[in-house]
């Protein structure tokens, strides 16, 4: 028998059938969800605790920047006798932050944290702005000059060029005279000061190529400039635009000088006797004194690109002796205190040397009489007594602001 409801003409016994499959079918799914939960009670006992979740990009990439804008901050600081990596950003042609960019790419980043926050972070005093304009915000004006260039081991990458003053510059593209030529060997090689401007290289190598003829064996040649010039770490206020150069009174044995030798090897002073003493002569010695000597240093003032040559004023003295013909060149040797274990030779700014500053020219005359009197006197060198005596002035170190803007660029080139 069969029955319709008045819903739809489906036969009961139909619906109830489907109706008990139906409930059947829910019971399994509820016995498989109790037994789902039972195995991960049991297998996951801090159930109860978060699964890790995969960060986006997003959060990697703001957080990377972050770790390394704290680096930046935190290492942009001046360490006395440091490598320059320390100083400037050691991201080399591409910087750190901005090959976590292009990794990131897709990801908005946060900007880099002003440059005064970086500073103050660092502890750095407040710099004005027309001194900090020219300067890298990655190198600070305030650092200690001589030691950022006396931490320079190699030259800079450009144009050779001489900038500043003889006293406060630096040089681009300095050339390294090697340290064994012909006939010249270069002196205390630790000290890394063979480089200058090729001109002053040229100089040199043509001396040393004359001095043979000259009865001269060769050039024991002392301290020229660093590689990029700047202050030295020691010895010299000058010698910093890669235009001086030291020439020792000592001739070049016959044989090639070991390095310990190139170190410890002393010049031998050319003095009868110390020159701070009252009434003292200042004079040469005649047994240390020679005429080849005075033809080597005439030889170096007959350069045309020779401005100067500082030497002791017994030199001077003796050199005005030695002269018997054209005086013109005895105009360019200027008596200066020390100078008398070597010749400080100087030539004039190069052509093409933009910023590079001469001295003036030196005063008429061969220099021979008056000028070189007082040189001999007491007055330059027994110092008179003080009335009251005063406490030494603290030495105020040059620091990179004094420089040229340019020598930034000479430091920071790579």
């Amino acid at each position: 028998m069969r029955r319709a409801t008045a819903a739809n003409s489906v036969p009961f016994e139909t619906s109830e059938a489907c109706l008990r499959t139906r409930h059947a079918w829910l019971g399994l799914l509820a016995a498989a969800s109790i037994a789902a939960l039972a195995v991960t009670a049991v297998l996951s006992p801090a159930a109860s605790a978060p699964l890790p979740r995969e960060k986006p990009a997003s959060l990697i990439a703001a957080n990377a920047l972050s770790r390394l804008e704290e680096r930046r901050v935190t290492t942009t600081r001046i360490l006395p006798s440091t490598d320059i990596g320390d100083l400037v950003s050691s991201g080399g042609e591409r910087p750190v932050a901005e090959a976590a960019q292009s990794r990131f790419a897709a990801a908005p980043l946060p900007q880099p944290a002003p440059r005064e926050r970086a500073e103050t972070a660092a502890g750095a005093a407040p710099v004005a702005r027309e001194t900090a304009s020219a300067i890298p915000a990655n190198v600070s004006p305030s650092a200690v000059a001589k030691d950022l260039f006396g931490a320079m081991r190699s030259p800079a990458p450009l144009a050779a060029r001489s900038i500043g003053s003889y006293a406060k510059g630096c040089v681009a593209g300095a050339t390294a005279l090697a340290v064994d030529g012909p006939s010249w060997q270069v002196m205390r090689l630790s000290r890394n000061r063979n480089w200058g401007h090729p001109e002053l290289i040229d100089m040199l190598q043509r001396l040393a190529a004359d001095a043979p003829s000259l009865g001269w064996n060769g050039l024991l040649v002392g301290d020229l400039a660093q590689p990029r010039g700047g202050p030295m770490t020691s010895g010299h206020a000058s010698h910093q635009i890669g235009l001086d150069a030291d020439i020792w009174l000592t001739p070049m044995p016959d044989r090639t000088l070991t390095r310990d030798e190139r170190e410890s090897m002393s010049a031998v002073s050319m003095l009868k006797g110390p020159s701070n003493l009252k009434d003292a002569d200042r004079g040469v010695d005649p047994s240390k004194w020679s005429d080849a000597r005075a033809r080597l240093i005439r030889r170096a003032a007959q350069d045309p690109r020779v401005a100067r040559i500082f030497a002791h004023p017994g030199i001077k003295q003796a050199l005005c002796r030695f002269e018997t013909g054209d005086r013109s060149w005895l105009r360019k040797v200027r008596p200066w205190w020390g100078h008398h274990y070597h010749f400080h030779v100087r030539i004039a700014c190069p052509a093409g040397s933009v910023g590079c500053k001469d001295q003036n020219p030196p005063p008429p005359g061969d220099g021979c009489g008056k000028e070189l009197a007082w040189w001999l006197s007491d007055e330059p060198w027994v110092p008179k007594k003080p009335a009251k005596p005063s406490k030494p002035a603290k030495k105020k170190h040059m620091t990179l602001a004094a420089l040229p803007d340019a020598c930034t660029q000479v430091l920071v080139a790579r």
